[in-house]
Formats: C-alpha cells, sequence, structure tokens
C-alpha cells in the first residue's frame, strides 16, 4: 500500500501549546469560581431563618392585643420581593436580643405592602415602598418611625427610645 506523507505526522491540532493549556484552564476554573460564588450569594442574600417573634396574625388583632396588654405596637411593613426585607428578617428579627425585647414589651405584626386588604394601612401611615417599621401606641398613633432597611444596632435604639423608662426618684 501507499502511504501518504501526511498520515505518520503528527497533527498540529491534536494537542495545543502548553502556554496555551495553562490560560484555557485558568479561565475555566475562574469561571467556575465566580459560578460557585454567585450561587452562594443568591443564596444568602434570600435565605431568611426562622424566629420566635410572636407575630400577631394582622393589624386588627395586634390593635385588639395592643388595647389589653397596654403595650405598644411594631408594625413591620414587608414584602415578599423586597431583598433589604429579607436582610432585616435574617440579622434583627432572627436576632435573640430582639427577640426577647420585642416579645416582652411590644406586640409586632408583619404588613405585606402588596395585600389589597392593607390599602388602607398603607394610606393611613403614608407608606410608599418596603421596608418600614413603626413603633404606635395601643391606639395606632405613631411614635417612631425608619424607612429603609436597619441593621440590629439602630433596630435596638428605635425599640429604647419608644418604651417609657421608669421615673428615677
Amino acid at each position: 500500500m501507499h502511504e501518504s506523507p501526511s498520515a505518520g505526522a503528527p497533527s498540529a491540532r491534536s494537542e495545543p501549546p502548553p502556554g496555551r493549556q495553562r490560560i484555557f484552564h485558568f479561565w475555566r476554573c475562574f469561571w467556575l469560581a465566580f459560578l460557585v460564588v454567585s450561587l452562594a450569594y443568591a443564596w444568602y442574600s434570600f435565605y431568611v431563618p426562622s424566629n420566635r417573634i410572636t407575630w400577631a396574625d394582622n393589624y386588627t388583632a395586634a390593635q385588639q392585643q395592643a388595647t389589653d396588654s397596654g403595650k405598644p405596637m411594631i408594625l413591620y411593613f414587608t414584602g415578599q420581593w423586597c431583598v433589604p426585607c429579607r436582610v432585616m428578617k435574617r440579622q434583627v428579627w432572627a436576632d435573640a436580643e430582639v427577640e426577647t425585647s420585642v416579645n416582652a414589651q411590644f406586640i409586632p405584626v408583619a404588613i405585606d405592602v402588596n395585600n389589597p386588604d392593607n390599602a388602607e394601612l398603607l394610606t393611613r401611615y403614608n407608606i410608599g415602598g418596603a421596608p418600614v417599621t413603626i413603633i404606635t401606641d395601643p391606639a395606632g398613633n405613631a411614635l417612631r418611625w425608619r424607612a429603609g432597611g436597619i441593621g440590629k444596632t439602630e433596630f435596638l435604639e428605635l425599640l429604647q427610645a419608644s418604651t417609657p423608662s421608669p421615673a428615677k426618684d
């Protein structure tokens, strides 16, 4: 048989040069790491741990409980789509110190800004977006409020400023 001269010669396409392999390996590792970090960040952004806050079922029930107990209410205006709300739920509401303080001194109620049944409350408290945290007296009159996501320290300061301190003689 007749052999062609190119049949025995190694093909130039079979293996890329070593430098090119290293560059390809670097980019493959880079994009894989980028994917892993992106997925971890997305999970962290939307993960919300459970908390032991004793939430009222709705505003009417919260107002009744507040009237009966004489405790102020915490109105927490939130939404499923709200990323700062999720961050607050993870960093503030799930904190043990916050849970203890809120359960002992307040009647908390979470109000969904997307629920049409809450339209009257949104108008009453002039809520344009979420998150908004309002401390009210038992009658529902606003005492203090914060718009936007707040951290644990600022939230505890809001609670302290809203609770009457015992008279000192």
